[in-house]
């Protein structure tokens, strides 16, 4: 049988491993669509359509790709 400790322990890491793919999922998620609705806001706004969607997708895109970057540097 597996000792309580390390019972323990495996299930912090499991954990640990849950949240940061969910905190990875979420922000991803979230950088793209910011960048959506930013970029068709300022279409309606300015009649760019679809330019201002496409730029703004590729920021959320850059943004998201950084922040990934940036979490596997403090690992």
């Amino acid at each position: 049988m597996i000792p309580d400790d390390k019972k323990k322990d495996n299930r912090r890491e499991v954990v640990k491993g849950l949240s940061l793919v969910s905190q990875i999922s979420i922000t991803i998620i979230t950088c793209i669509v910011i960048g959506i609705f930013l970029g068709r806001f300022l279409d309606s706004i300015f009649g760019t359509e679809p330019w201002l969607l496409i730029v703004f997708l590729f920021f959320g895109i850059a943004a998201a790709i950084k922040y990934i970057f940036d979490l596997g540097k403090n690992i």
